[in-house]
């Protein structure tokens, strides 16, 4: 009996958990008012994803053009063939010696990862499992256990909006700040007093650098020889084979780490770039966006709530000037208290949890020690919840 129903009553994550446990094989159709997808599953291991709308560029071909792996007359001449023998594209390419069996793997394994991991972004859609048995290539095809997928799903779900506080548009550039250590130069270890080398640290001097490198993996290296000027985001990840989510990370950290420089495309190529690219960020980028407008909006409501009490005489501004109004002290109260979960939210987006305390938007620069406690006498109470939340009150008095 096939296994039916709609993503809002299940998500793609219960039902790809639910077919992993029970070990099940078949294919998973999903549908929305977009895209149709097919999932092979075999045994709970997905084997394959199959879009019904699929892009040229998303195509197998096309990513192995643009991966370099594959010049474009070798791909019409294998076009071509398959047109003749209806045979599979990949076994084409890897007969005639164009492709070699490990790349079309790899780049088999990366259409059908880049293609489920779109569907956690799904909120509405139908889904429809058809058990039965799935055959498949082993020479060529990697199972997914389905934990990894929704794990890795999940993980980037949670980075993607911190990624593109930085990377804000697949048109991005970057630009060379400064040269790293050579990977075998990283892993020796400095010569000379371990002193000198602590003072050179101090100083910011090659031992800080050697210090700052040594925590860069293989995909930022490889990203980081792909980093040439005028080279798009796109371009970047299309050649690193790594997938849009690992290479804007293994970006985002070259660029956290001073190694590169983000340079945003023009306003004319940003437009275009908009045009075409828009559909393609992930919901939760849009959510941090909503999220940061919906701050700035509540800043300028409290501000222009706090304009009206210092025209009615409450100087609020004043945080020198003593209270003895109940009503007057509870209408400030409650302005502290938003201003303080406002900064919270900010710190929030910029570092994606709430913080262990509150002294910690102080040293992130999102209020003054005052605010925390102001206009009361002490601290406003604050805890961090396991969940992730928090709950502030303000002190009993």
């Amino acid at each position: 009996m096939a296994l039916t129903g709609t993503l809002k009553d299940f998500g793609i994550a219960e039902i790809l958990q639910l077919i992993g446990q029970q070990a099940k094989s078949g294919i998973l159709h999903l549908k929305n008012k977009q895209d149709e997808i097919h999932i092979q599953m075999s045994a709970g291991n997905v084997i394959s994803a199959e879009h019904a709308g699929r892009k040229a560029r998303e195509k197998l071909g096309s990513m192995l053009v643009r991966a370099g792996l594959l010049e474009p007359a070798q791909l019409d001449l294998a076009l071509e063939t398959q047109k003749r023998t209806l045979r599979r594209l990949g076994d084409i390419l890897v007969e005639m010696a164009m492709v070699s069996q490990e790349d079309l793997r790899q780049m088999t394994a990366l259409q059908t990862t880049e293609t489920v991991y779109r569907l956690f972004n799904w909120k509405s859609g139908t889904y429809e499992f058809e058990p039965g048995e799935v055959e498949y290539d082993a020479a060529t095809v990697t199972p997914l256990r389905a934990e990894s997928v929704l794990m890795e799903g999940f993980r980037q779900l949670d980075e993607w909006p911190m990624i593109r506080r930085k990377i804000t548009s697949p048109l991005t550039t970057f630009e060379r700040l400064r040269d790293v250590q050579p990977e075998a130069q990283e892993a020796a270890a400095p010569e000379g007093d371990e002193v000198d080398a602590a003072f050179a640290s101090l100083e910011g001097g090659p031992a800080k650098a050697m210090e700052e490198t040594a925590s860069l993996g293989q995909n930022e290296r490889r990203v980081l020889e792909l980093a040439v000027p005028g080279r798009t985001v796109e371009e970047i990840a299309d050649r690193s084979r790594l997938g849009e989510f690992e290479a804007n990370k293994a970006l985002f950290n070259l660029v956290n780490q001073g190694v590169l420089r983000a340079v945003a495309p023009a306003r004319r190529a940003g437009a275009l770039g908009l045009a075409g690219s828009a559909r393609e960020w992930t919901v939760p980028f849009r959510r941090g966006v909503a999220r940061a407008l919906a701050t700035v909006a509540i800043a300028a409501a409290l501000a222009a709530l706090a304009y009206t009490g210092i025209q009615r005489g409450l100087a609020w501004a004043d945080a020198d000037r003593p209270l003895h109004d109940n009503a007057a002290l509870r209408l400030r109260g409650r302005y502290g208290l938003s201003r303080l979960q406002g900064a919270l939210e900010v710190y929030r987006l910029e570092r994606g949890e709430y913080p262990a305390d509150l002294s910690a938007l102080v040293e992130a620069g999102l209020a003054a020690p005052r605010d925390l406690r102001r206009p009361w006498v002490q601290e406003y109470f604050y805890r961090r919840s396991p969940e992730g939340g928090y709950l502030l009150l303000p002190p009993v008095e």
